[in-house]
């Protein structure tokens, strides 16, 4: 493994943090079949979430758009965003440079807040597991 100081802000690394990621993710046994259900197209999948975080960490163009409506239609409960943060947390720190990791990981923690925000509370109602709503 190369030391932090040796890793490049690139592209290249980017592309590895996104698979490490996903191999990790479609691997765990909390995640796994969340990922399997939601994507088809696991080539197609990488290169948008590339696009997402070259745009988050090298200011490019390359993604437009919102994650959140994708995500919010997904089955999740609290407890996976906290899986997923930790295996991020852990490819990052791994794929990046310390101060490009730590953006990284400032920004995905900032994201989960955010969609758990919008996917189990409206009004400040919860929603039950299945996702909806409690009935009144």
């Amino acid at each position: 493994m190369m030391n932090l100081e040796d890793k490049q802000l690139n592209e290249q690394a980017i592309a590895e943090l996104v698979h490490r990621f996903y191999e990790r993710a479609a691997a765990d046994d909390s995640l796994q079949a969340i990922f399997n259900a939601a994507i088809q197209n696991w080539d197609a999948h990488h290169r948008v979430v590339e696009n997402f975080w070259s745009r988050t960490l090298l200011e490019t163009d390359r993604y437009q758009g919102s994650p959140y409506p994708l995500h919010a239609r997904l089955p999740l409960q609290p407890e996976h965003f906290e899986r997923w943060l930790t295996l991020f947390r852990e490819t990052a720190l791994e794929t990046l440079p310390l101060e490009a990791a730590q953006k990284a990981i400032a920004r995905a923690e900032h994201m989960a807040e955010s969609f758990k925000a919008g996917i189990f509370t409206v009004f400040n109602e919860p929603r039950g597991p299945s996702g909806a709503f409690p009935a009144k």
